[in-house]
């Protein structure tokens, strides 16, 4: 990046760039304090989304957003692919851009435009901004839009869960999944192997999402034969939350109460209000073999009736969820 002396007002500008961002004002406001210090007529964000590998418009003002294919085209141009290398931005029309400009930036009456690569300061990549101008940019212009452009990056974040999972605990490794099963990390959060890799975790998260409830708990038994505590929170993924999702948060655990695996099995039918006849056949067992697991549930979890089993065993989690 190219050093830069900044003055009070190149400041002032820069830190409300970043309250915007934080939730002050969002994106426009960020792009409004932007112009107390760059000079610009139109601009447009676009994010790229790790879970497709593909560049799409999010946000605009000033004229009409890309559409997709045109938002791919660019990020496959090879000055901007030399552009994300180096994270300095790109100038238009120059060679490599003419094409473009001539396509998507001069019907609008624009004279010149500049595309930033955004990273945030971790170093991920999360897409580019924009910038279109009736007049020709000043050459400080793209050092200025660099060193604001790892506040930028937020605003296509596509990974971010915008619904933070509040009073998940901070051991639970976790994973997101929007309305059509694409898997999203979870910046910040220990992503979940054990769910990660099981195929039927994103159908299970789907049903979730289709589903009236606001949350699920229970326990899980993996490929492996290791159980786990499960909750499933709704959640707003993606840009600005727009698409439906799901969090599947687990962590490994012991049986509570000392129950076995069949012991628990036998809770989640009677919670389900299946009878004992019922349960015997769901589980291929006796009538006489499920009287005998309930009497050391009873004894076990300290509950004297069913609807108090029922009760206990939905507030703590302890049916058994069959991803």
């Amino acid at each position: 990046m190219a050093q830069i002396t900044l003055d009070v007002r190149q400041l002032q500008a820069f830190a409300d760039v970043g309250y915007q961002v934080a939730g002050g004002g969002g994106a426009h406001g960020a792009m409004s304090a932007l112009r107390r210090v760059v000079a610009l007529d139109a601009y447009e964000f676009v994010a790229y989304d790790p879970a497709t590998g593909r560049h799409r418009s999010v946000l605009s003002h000033g004229h009409r957003r890309i559409d997709g294919d045109a938002a791919e085209e660019y990020a496959t141009l090879e000055v901007y692919r030399h552009a994300r290398a180096t994270r300095t931005p790109v100038r238009m029309p120059q060679p490599g851009t003419e094409r473009y400009f001539r396509r998507h930036l001069a019907p609008y009456g624009w004279r010149t435009g500049l595309t930033a690569p955004l990273f945030l300061a971790d170093g991920r990549y999360t897409g580019l901004l924009h910038l279109a101008s009736k007049s020709a940019f000043p050459e400080l212009t793209g050092p200025l839009l660099a060193a604001v452009s790892p506040m930028l990056a937020h605003v296509t974040d596509l990974t971010r869960c915008v619904i933070d999972p509040v009073g998940l605990p901070p051991d639970f490794r976790a994973i997101a999944f929007d309305r059509i099963g694409i898997r999203r990390e979870m910046p910040g959060r220990e992503s979940s192997p054990a769910l990660r890799d099981d195929p039927a975790v994103a159908a299970f998260a789907r049903a979730f999402i289709d589903s009236r409830e606001l949350s699920r708990h229970g326990l899980w038994l993996d490929r492996d034969g290791r159980w786990h505590e499960v909750r499933l929170l709704r959640a707003g993924v993606g840009f600005q939350g727009s698409l439906q999702g799901a969090i599947v948060a687990e962590r490994s655990c012991a049986l509570p109460y000392e129950l076995t695996g069949r012991e628990v099995d036998v809770l989640t039918r009677v919670a389900a209000g299946d009878s004992n006849p019922q349960i015997a056949a769901a589980l291929v067992l006796s009538v006489r073999t499920v009287t005998t697991h309930l009497e050391h549930i009873f004894a076990k979890l300290g509950c004297d009736s069913r609807t108090r089993l029922t009760t206990k065993a939905l507030a703590e989690g302890l049916c058994r969820l069959e991803l």
